[in-house]
């Protein structure tokens, strides 16, 4: 048998068997979901609880002074950029920078989970503007964006055991196919171990296939759809070009005006530069 087929028949057995390395959400992660849930959470709330964790602050400082960002006047303490980004904005850069620092982390594959961790954070970008377009919720919208593909750096994280355990060696462009082919049955495993709202689920279950998400009613799953291919076009434009992504037949499903995509498709630059500024 061919190593990728004994990889892949491996990987297989242990996601059925349930016996995947699923990670735990990160405490602040697990908060910041919280906060943003509880009705009566404060600006003073979100500012306590990223204190908590020193190299956190400073990260959200950083970002908050960046050229993404542009403060009138440099930004000292997570009080003013709360009052200069918002309490959901600051939210989601603290939950973002929680996750990268624990589920994407994978050991000598660093380049590659920055480049996937560049896409979710463009993805969750892209999503966000887009419900803003459709005046929906641009914070679920970037939660969806964000974890869609969540279940990757698990996979990866169970290819890296499978090839130890069976003394193989796989070639990136092979581990990348597993990476793409179960990536969506690990997501929700780990949405439903980390109890994430209902449609961040459903993102992640359904994305790549939001017609049979079993609520229609829901845009969820088609605005992170819509947002995963505009991240592709921007990051691999040869294998996904802004012409296709105008021609998808999820346009006319979120009744977006052929002006509200284009205007999505000419912020590449601005989706880039807040991705990179939001890498550790």
């Amino acid at each position: 048998m061919e190593p990728l087929e004994k990889v892949r028949c491996a990987l297989v057995a242990r996601m059925e068997h349930g016996a995947l390395h699923l990670p735990i959400l990160p405490q602040v992660a697990n908060q910041v979901i919280a906060l943003t849930r509880d009705p009566n959470s404060d600006a003073a709330r979100l500012a306590t609880l990223i204190h908590q964790d020193q190299a956190l602050a400073g990260h959200v400082l950083r970002i908050a002074n960046s050229w993404t960002f542009l403060p009138r006047t440099p930004i000292e303490s997570l009080q003013q950029a709360v009052a200069w980004l918002g309490i959901n904005h600051l939210a989601g850069i603290a939950f973002a920078l929680s996750i990268q620092n624990g589920a994407f982390r994978v050991q000598g594959y660093e380049a590659e989970i920055t480049q996937l961790w560049r896409h979710a954070l463009a993805t969750a970008l892209y999503g966000k503007e887009i419900a803003r377009v459709g005046r929906r919720s641009t914070e679920s919208a970037f939660l969806c964006g964000l974890l869609h593909t969540i279940g990757k750096p698990v996979i990866l994280h169970a290819i890296i055991d499978l090839q130890k355990e069976l003394g193989t060696s796989l070639a990136w462009g092979d581990i990348d196919s597993l990476m793409h082919a179960y990536h969506t049955p690990a997501g929700t495993r780990i949405a439903e171990k980390w109890n994430l709202p209902d449609q961040v689920k459903e993102a992640i279950t359904y994305y790549s296939n939001y017609s049979k998400a079993p609520s229609l009613s829901s845009t969820a799953a088609k605005i992170t759809y819509l947002a995963h291919r505009l991240a592709t076009s921007l990051f691999d434009p040869n294998t996904m070009d802004e012409h296709s992504v105008q021609d998808d037949p999820v346009v006319r499903d979120l009744t977006l005006s052929a002006e509200a995509l284009t205007a999505l498709l000419e912020q590449g630059e601005t989706v880039l530069n807040a991705a990179d500024s939001m890498t550790l």
